[in-house]
């Protein structure tokens, strides 16, 4: 091949540039970079460097990318006017040589940009990286050109070492999104890593990892990639007449349904096309369930079905009776208890036990998740004065709490993970700036985060059967095919999917919260595709219940339709079910499934078995499907709404009846209970805990009194 070399120093700069230019039949190789300056000359600032018109071996560049990106930052950090900063940049933008029309495909998109970037990578003939990339925006391309001339021709083992945070110091201020252009400086790094993982796999003869599998939402339809999305895709094209019976009987007898997010994908998708003839159907988290009880209620509904398990339809029965309609009838889809190993780790001794060493300490408060029984709420209210959270506002819940209240201490529960990973995030805010704990809540900074620390508690023995499923070998698979996704998580994963996605969502990659958080964060991000009218394929990692899959299509769908008729745009969306590979694969030929055992740590679950291909439910990471929730079937929505009214008494095991028994001290189970929540329901309308409960914490004379 025909090479010529360009060299360029800049006074001052600490790294001298190598730029190689070649025929447009093969790629060209950026080293390094001309710096900006008006003056070229050759000044070493590194003795190990000499200034000749060569190219640097990688045997020579070893060992160089934190030097590269050390000088980098002196170089950007010693321009104190912002227009400079830019022009430096686009300097730099000028120098990259553009990537061919052959690799601007959509396997080389660098996901998450604002901007359309590609990127391509290749192992050399001696171990080392090398990469190219280009962008359709002058700014975004500087950056890459930027991180092309630190990791070109690095070895496999620097490439992966650099952090996302090491590239924290390049962020000099530069004008415009600021936290669009830090996304782009980690987007296109993760992306880097992902293809020198797989470079290196390939040297090595290793297998490649088998995707996940996958449902490709379009405006034209979808696209199930795996059986198991397969069996996720079936049902939503729901069985017509199915759906004409059920809206039939719901109208006759004005019944309203409420269901949570996981149930399975066939109830989901007969309930979606059903509320498009009948407006009382609500698919929710558990907290949103109660309200849509009660807007329905006052709707004229004379009977509510809850589609859940069974601490949800206690909660429907309590907000309705605290509502004032005590007279509509509220019922469960199974006459056998429809449980939840949330709800049923804090209905032991061991949680009460918990709370009695809690009610010692004061002043103190219990924060305690929205899915536990009502009576647990009532027992744990009369212990320590207690208020519920979601996933999606505790956080706020206790930074509030402990700001409002001086000396608090907070014991949260029961969810293990989920207070582990409240506790992880504090220990992370410790390390943000005060301006930057201020954006999350106005009256904390780094000092008073580190004072609450040691008084915060959260319980340890309690989780989700099915978050638990989310283990090593998942999050393993997940950081080396799909780091370069957008990243979902619940709040109640295990600390290592917790930590992944709290990586992306620090660079505008994931998100971490409850199902609808989820929800919206999908939502978001597939309307910015379509307000940038660009061609975009979409990723995401769905970290949670795969039940969610319906309400995220019905979503996707409705913004994608919206479009049509002003955009020719084509946007994919991917949701990606995170199923181990070492999955039960046994099926049921009945229509309802047979529940199999597992052990699960010190307790036997039962767990719907997966798909024959070997997708679907592991105690090793994965399943991300609920026996629970796929105790309501369709069949015994239909069953309840044909007997109702139940004037032969056939539904008394459905039925959902409120509490009659008392508290240890003698109060109604029911108002005890409901208190949490109106407490919770007080601080979503107000942003902070109510004079009723900061008494209850302080007590009369401000010493701490429980209820």
């Amino acid at each position: 091949m025909d090479f010529s070399a360009i060299i360029a120093i800049k006074p001052s700069s600490s790294i001298f540039t190598v730029f190689q230019t070649q025929n447009s039949s093969s790629k060209s190789h950026l080293l390094n970079f001309p710096r900006f300056h008006p003056t070229l000359k050759c000044i070493q600032s590194l003795p190990s460097f000499s200034c000749s018109a060569g190219t640097l071996s990688p045997t020579h560049t070893a060992h160089l990318p934190p030097r590269k990106l050390s000088a980098l930052v002196q170089e950007f950090q010693s321009l104190l006017e912002p227009l400079d900063r830019v022009k430096l940049l686009l300097h730099y933008a000028s120098l990259l040589p553009s990537l061919p029309d052959s690799s601007r495909t959509d396997s080389n998109r660098v996901m998450g940009c604002t901007a359309r970037v590609w990127l391509d990578a290749q192992m050399d003939s001696e171990g080392n990286i090398r990469f190219w990339a280009d962008s359709d925006s002058e700014i975004t391309k500087g950056f890459c050109a930027c991180l092309v001339s630190i990791l070109d021709g690095a070895a496999p083992e620097e490439v992966l070492g650099l952090k996302t945070g090491d590239l924290a110091a390049l962020n000099v201020g530069l004008p415009g999104g600021e936290r669009s252009r830090v996304n782009t400086w980690h987007n296109v790094l993760v992306s880097m890593q992902k293809r020198t993982r797989a470079l290196v796999a390939q040297k090595e003869g290793k297998a490649p990892f088998d995707p996940f599998p996958s449902l490709v939402i379009t405006a034209e339809g979808f696209q199930p990639k795996g059986a198991y999305a397969e069996a996720q895709a079936r049902y939503l094209f729901p069985d017509k007449l199915k759906v004409e019976e059920l809206v039939k009987v719901l109208k006759e007898k004005k019944i309203g349904v409420v269901a949570h997010f996981y149930m399975d994908p066939e109830v989901q998708g007969i309930l979606t096309a059903a509320r498009e003839e009948w407006p009382h159907i609500h698919i929710s988290d558990s907290l949103v369930m109660a309200d849509s009880a009660v807007n329905m209620a006052k709707s004229g509904c004379k009977f509510i079905t809850v589609l859940g398990v069974d601490f949800m339809s206690e909660n429907v029965r309590a907000i309705l009776d605290q509502a004032g309609f005590g007279q509509v009838g509220v019922y469960r889809m199974s006459s056998e208890r429809i449980g939840c190993s949330l709800a049923d780790a804090a209905a032991t001794p061991d949680y009460m036990n918990y709370l009695g060493a809690a009610s010692s300490s004061r002043p103190s408060l219990h924060v305690i998740y929205i899915n536990t029984s009502l009576e647990t709420k009532a027992f744990a209210h009369e212990l320590v004065p207690t208020i519920t959270c979601t996933s999606s506002n505790v956080v706020q819940t206790i930074l509030q709490a402990f700001a409002q209240v001086p000396d608090l201490t907070v014991w949260y529960g029961p969810d293990s993970y989920m207070g582990a990973n409240i506790k992880e995030l504090f220990l992370q805010m410790t390390l943000m700036s005060d301006e930057e704990i201020a954006e999350i809540h106005p009256e904390h900074n780094r000092d008073s985060i580190k004072s609450l620390l040691p008084r915060l508690h959260y319980y340890e023995d309690g989780t989700c059967i099915v978050h638990d499923l989310f283990g090593h070998e998942v999050v393993e698979k997940i950081n080396e095919m799909y780091c370069d996704a957008f990243l979902t998580a619940h709040f109640e994963v295990p600390g290592e999917m917790f930590s992944l996605a709290m990586e992306a969502k620090r660079r505008g990659m994931g998100v971490v919260g409850s199902t609808q958080n989820i929800l919206d964060f999908i939502k978001q991000r597939v309307q910015e595709a379509l307000d940038r009218n660009v061609d975009d394929h979409l990723q995401f990692v769905l970290g949670t219940e795969s039940g969610m899959v319906t309400s995220i299509v019905a979503a996707v769908r409705s913004l994608l339709d919206s479009s049509k008729s002003t955009s020719s745009t084509k946007i994919n969306v991917e949701i990606v079910f995170p199923v181990s590979s070492d999955a039960m694969t046994e099926t049921s030929t009945s229509t309802s499934p047979v529940l199999e055992s597992i052990k699960l740590g010190d307790f036997t679950v039962p767990v719907v078995p997966g798909v024959a291909s070997g997708e679907g439910c592991s105690i090793h990471g994965g399943c991300a499907s609920c026996p629970y929730m796929k105790m309501n079937s369709l069949s015994s929505l239909l069953h309840v709404c044909h007997h109702l009214p139940d004037e032969s008494n056939n539904l008394k095991a459905y039925g959902t009846e409120r509490f009659k028994s008392q508290t240890p001290k003698g109060k109604s189970i029911a108002d005890v209970g409901c208190e949490p929540i109106l407490h919770m329901r007080h601080f979503q309308a107000k942003k902070e805990l109510s004079e009723e409960l900061v008494y209850q914490v302080l007590g009369p004379h401000g010493n701490g009194k429980s209820v």
